[in-house]
Parts: C-alpha cells; structure tokens; sequence
C-alpha cells in the first residue's frame, strides 16, 4: 500500500508503524494502534484468509473467480479456530477476512470471536450487499476493527463490473448501515477503463458520502481479471490516474477533510509520488524517498509482509497467487510454512533483490519500489523474478541507459510490454 495521504499531504494515520516504521504519540494512543516493527523485513506478515469462495456477485475481476454456489473443502469451523490459534502465536499484525463474500459463510462471526480472544486484529473484507441494519450491529459487535467496502465505480458502472443489478445501491445502504453503528469503514475500488474517466465523480462522492478511508488497486491478472487485461490502464493512462488521485486528496486536505487514501498493488506508485513532491517540496520529498526505502516496497510485501491462505487452507504468497501453494495449514503451521526457505519461490520472494531480472534488476529505484508485483510479471513473463509489467516508469527516469539495456539484450533480459499496456499512439508504432 502507498499511503497518499501520509506521504504527499503528511497526514497521519494508523497505518504509518508498519509501513513506514513510524508513529506518532497521538496515533499510538489510538485503539488497535499496531506497534512499530524493528525493520521492514522483520515485519511478519499481514494475513488474507479467504474464508469461503461462495459470492453472491460475479465480479469480471475476481481473483478467486468465485460464483454462487457451494464448494467442497473448504475448512471446517473447528479447522479456522485451530489456525487462529497457529496465527495468534505467530503474532500477525492483523487477519484479514476475506473471499468469495464472507458474510455468507455462517460461522464468520464465531471465527472473529475466537480471532478476538486471540487478540488479533481483524479487519473484513465484503462487497457490502449483505449489510443490513442487524448485520451492521454484529459486525460492531465482533470486533472487527474496520471493514473495507468493494465498489468498482458510481451506479451503473459498478452494477455492470460485478455482474448484478442494483449491486451499488445495496453495498451504499451497507456502508451506510456500518457507519450509523460506528463500525470504521472504508471502500476498495480496482481502477479500470470501467471507472477511470470517473475519478474525478468518484472523489466528489467520496466526500459527499463522509468516506474516511478510500484504496484505489491496480488489477492484477489473476482469475478472472485474467481475461480482462485489456481492460486494465495503459502506462499513460496509470500516471494520469495518479495525478488525480493526488491533487484530489491534497485538495481535501488543504480543506481540513482528513482522508486516508491509498494506492495497492503497484508500488511503482511510491517512486512516481515521489517524482511529482520533488517538483514542488525537495526536502519533504527526500523525507518521503527514505520512508519508501524503509518499506522497501515489493521486496518486503508477498512472501515476507503479506500472505494468504485459500478456502482450503493452502498458502500463498498473496491472495492474487493462488495457483502456487507453499503447503497447507491442515498439515502445518502456518509459520512453519511461511519461514520455509526449502521452496525456491519462497526463498526468492524473500531475497528478490538478488533474483530479479530485466528492467527490474537495474532500476535506480530499486530500494524504494523492491521490483512491485511478482505475481504480475509471473501472469505476463511465466517468470516470477521478470519485471512487474505495469511499471510505468521511462526507461530514461529509471536510470536505464543503452548501455545497460544492450547488457540486459545480451543475457536474454529484454521483456516487451504488453500492448494493452501502452498508449494508443505507441501500441500503433509497436504493432508496424
């Protein structure tokens, strides 16, 4: 995650101990204030579980590429409890439930009440169709410290990403519903030509709506988003987003509206963030190059700060890399699983600096953006250490001299970006 806010408009927020290795006296007096880790790379990992693949939506994007129905194996109630456990003696910083959707497995919330005697902080992750006024209470009620909301765009647009009529209108009276019993909630929305000419209407609702916390993700080719790679952003199309992303928050944070907005699953975002303060605060900006350097970036996100376990209680680098399991959770613990080095993924998940390729390998900001997305470069290159394809940056900004791209030629290292990833006028040069 890049925290807009924090590093482009210095607000603070509660995310700032683990991301950035800092915090504040007034935001480590909060409640489920998470606690500063020594480094980056001790920091031990953020945990997705996908409780269930039923949904009640069809979402062209779906990583999981969930549907309604039911399915075979996934684990027991008495098997979520006994993972729990092997989590809360890992000490994770917080578990997060996700799926399919997971208010529609029935003992989701005997699962956060063991979660919470357990001491983890758990955080829930729906599409918000199922949150009547009752719902909303027992989520108060669990303990889930927040609960992010899926919408893919306003009205019509999200109905027709997720794949059902009045989809919107339901996941609103959800929101709403959370935020009348106090519930800490914020939405997720994946950026794509569907909604990326509506940025601008979607910060007008985000403020409309009292939105505190907003994570704008890039897609990522996994499940269904497989078949939709064209519709994701081209490289210029990517930047231009982030232009807006930033000048709306620093917009509502001028104003005093105090906004926790993010950018996920493209650290590249960071680097770029950085490039824009330069031009209009050198010294802030240097501040803000060394919080991203303590981060690391990709290099300390899947396989080392971030995991997840599947319905079936495989593990996985990330929710987005399901279809490569380290082990299962059924046979051992999840931290055994996780400090695994034997698994030649893992070990260079966990040491990608020396492994990655192309590009990649050479870029000056190596430390800051850590090489992003693996599972991304895997989808396009078939190669887990190729470089992360939606890297926008110019070979020219990264450092990337003939010289050195002749060098990468030679060892076999070139990787052309996809055309669906370039602008119109380069993707016609491209194709002759």
């Amino acid at each position: 995650m890049i925290g807009i806010s924090k590093l482009y408009c210095e607000a603070e927020n509660e995310g700032d101990a683990i991301r950035y290795g800092m915090q504040s006296k007034h935001m480590a007096s909060m409640p489920h204030a998470h606690a500063v880790p020594k480094s980056s790379s001790e920091r031990r990992p953020v945990t997705a579980w996908n409780i269930t693949r039923t949904c009640n939506l069809k979402c062209i994007h779906c990583y999981t590429d969930s549907d309604a129905k039911d399915y075979a194996g996934e684990l027991t109630t008495e098997q979520g409890k006994k993972l729990i456990e092997d989590l809360a003696d890992f000490n994770i910083p917080a578990l997060l439930f996700s799926g399919g959707e997971p208010l529609i497995r029935p003992d989701v919330f005997e699962l956060v009440d063991h979660a919470k005697k357990q001491n983890l902080r758990c955080t829930l992750s729906t599409n918000g169709v199922l949150i009547t006024e009752e719902v909303a209470k027992r989520i108060k009620e669990s303990g889930f410290v927040y609960v992010g909301i899926s919408l893919d765009g306003i009205g019509e647009i999200n109905d027709k990403f997720r794949g059902k009529e009045g989809a919107f209108k339901k996941a609103m009276r959800g929101f709403r519903n959370c935020v009348a019993v106090g519930q800490r909630t914020g939405l997720r929305l994946t950026l794509t030509r569907h909604n990326y000419e509506n940025l601008h209407q979607i910060f007008d609702f985000i403020e409309a709506e009292g939105i505190q916390r907003a994570c704008f993700y890039h897609l990522v080719y996994a499940g269904r988003g497989r078949g939709i790679v064209n519709e994701d952003l081209t490289h210029e199309e990517t930047r231009h987003a982030m232009d807006i992303i930033m000048e709306r928050t620093e917009e509502m944070h001028k104003r005093g509206l105090h906004k926790d907005i993010l950018t996920v699953d493209n650290h590249v975002d960071g680097v770029y963030l950085y490039m824009k303060l330069k031009e209009k605060d050198p010294e802030r900006a240097e501040k803000v190059l060394k919080m991203l350097e303590w981060n690391g970036g990709g290099r300390y996100s899947s396989g080392v700060s971030f995991g997840n376990i599947d319905f079936f209680g495989n593990v996985h680098a990330d929710q987005f890399w399901q279809d490569y399991s380290f082990g299962n959770v059924t046979e051992r613990k999840f931290g055994e699983i996780w400090l695994d080095e034997s698994d030649p993924i893992m070990h260079g998940l966990k040491n990608r600096l020396e492994h990655l390729k192309g590009r990649c390998a050479v870029c000056k900001w190596l430390n800051a953006c850590g090489g992003s997305m693996r599972v991304r470069g895997n989808a396009v290159f078939d190669d887990p250490f190729a470089p992360d394809p939606a890297c926008y940056m110019t070979d020219e900004e990264i450092g990337l001299t003939p010289e050195k791209l002749a060098a990468l030629k030679a060892k076999g290292e070139e990787y052309p970006v996809p055309e669906h990833l370039l602008s119109k006028k380069k993707s016609e040069v491209a194709s002759g």
